[in-house]
């Protein structure tokens, strides 16, 4: 059943990112992306209840729950920053690495079909995981409206100002706001996982590895936005930058 639901979300956001694309094409505004991964958002939180009922625990156990927690995540932060900052256009970057991250959830041996209810939890262990995988959702976003920056100052050096993306696109200053207020946001929540999990028990060498790769992702954001704050980046390198870091780091924790 939950497989089913996760298909569904997954054909969801493929339809947002599709739909978004062809509007964006044609010039004109995608009116149905933010309802399709709202629809999308909806069925990620029915499997997560799911598995979390399965689990007897916050659904974070196999790389296939964290994949689909991360997409929920972005998900969440797309319909709560699009809306605050009126990036309607921001839905069509991010449906594409939700469906990445919910089809790749979906291969098999990633989710584990039948995973071992937890007869004793431990809390901090749960808001580690949980803080960390929220930080991603903000992380990811950040990135993804580095990467619309990116686009958007390669629009310019091109002289493409009649297409239909550079229209839509939002002004490259408001672009980089939002990235530098994504990325405080993402590193406060992280801030948040890496101090909880510092509380938890670290009795085996797996959880001792991941909380130990969770204070390198948060101490490189953490440098990245000192520079920033210290000496300021300019915003194609800091927009490079944020893409990289989030890139490298869910690279890390997948293959953990």
């Amino acid at each position: 059943m939950d497989k089913a639901i996760l298909i569904a979300a997954l054909l969801l956001a493929v339809i947002a990112a599709v739909q978004g694309a062809n509007c964006v094409h044609r010039g004109v505004r995608s009116r149905w992306t933010v309802v399709w991964l709202l629809l999308s958002f909806v069925a990620q939180l029915a499997v997560l209840s799911m598995r979390s009922q399965l689990r007897g625990a916050c659904p974070l156990g196999d790389t296939g729950e964290v994949l689909l927690f991360s997409a929920w995540s972005l998900t969440m932060c797309y319909l709560l920053v699009g809306s605050v900052y009126r990036l309607s256009l921001l839905g069509v970057f991010t449906a594409p690495l939700v469906s990445f991250l919910l089809g790749v959830a979906l291969v098999p041996g990633m989710m584990e079909p039948n995973p071992e209810h937890a007869v004793s939890s431990d809390v901090w262990r749960g808001l580690h995981a949980a803080f960390s995988v929220l930080a991603y959702g903000a992380l990811g976003l950040s990135a993804v409206a580095a990467m619309m920056f990116l686009v958007l100052n390669q629009q310019l050096k091109d002289a493409h100002l009649t297409t239909g993306l550079f229209q839509k696109l939002p002004p490259a200053r408001e672009l980089i706001f939002v990235v530098r207020r994504l990325l405080i946001l993402g590193f406060a929540v992280l801030t948040m996982g890496v101090g909880c999990g510092v509380l938890m028990k670290t009795s085996s060498e797996v959880v001792n590895k991941h909380l130990l790769v969770a204070f390198g992702v948060w101490g490189c954001y953490g440098l990245l936005l000192l520079v920033t704050w210290l000496r300021g980046v300019p915003p194609k390198t800091l927009a490079i930058s944020v893409m990289v870091l989030f890139a490298l780091s869910l690279m890390v924790f997948v293959l953990l």
